[in-house]
């Protein structure tokens, strides 16, 4: 059996979280055997068979679009994702960016200024 499907994609984008769908053609092609053709000799649990005249499709559709899904779906090809430190998305404010990080040995001086410019 030789054919194809076309399927609809939900899902989110692996960088942005961002939802994104999508339709993908899946194409796919298996062999069948009879049940009485087979030989009960050999223990082969890969060889699909017909039940009567019958095909159970839904293990085939699902092995094919599995294999068929991106590991790692996108909402586009170049998405900047998420700000490591924030988690702002990098596509709605591109020019995001942070002050840099106090050394910890300086913190206690950092808030003494702090104080100080209050006080006055």
């Amino acid at each position: 059996m030789t054919g194809s499907t076309e399927v609809e994609l939900v899902g989110e984008c692996a960088r942005c979280l961002e939802p994104i769908s999508d339709r993908m053609v899946v194409g796919f092609q298996e062999l069948f055997v009879y049940e009485d053709q087979r030989n009960p000799s050999e223990e082969d649990d890969e060889v699909s068979t017909l039940e009567g005249d019958l095909v159970d499709l839904e293990p085939l559709l699902r092995d094919a679009v599995v294999l068929a899904l991106p590991f790692q779906p996108l909402c586009e090809d170049d998405c900047p994702g998420l700000c490591p430190d924030c988690g702002a998305r990098l596509k709605d404010d591109p020019d995001h960016a942070h002050d840099a990080p106090i050394d910890p040995r300086w913190a206690g001086l950092a808030a003494l200024k702090q104080d100080q410019h209050d006080q006055n």
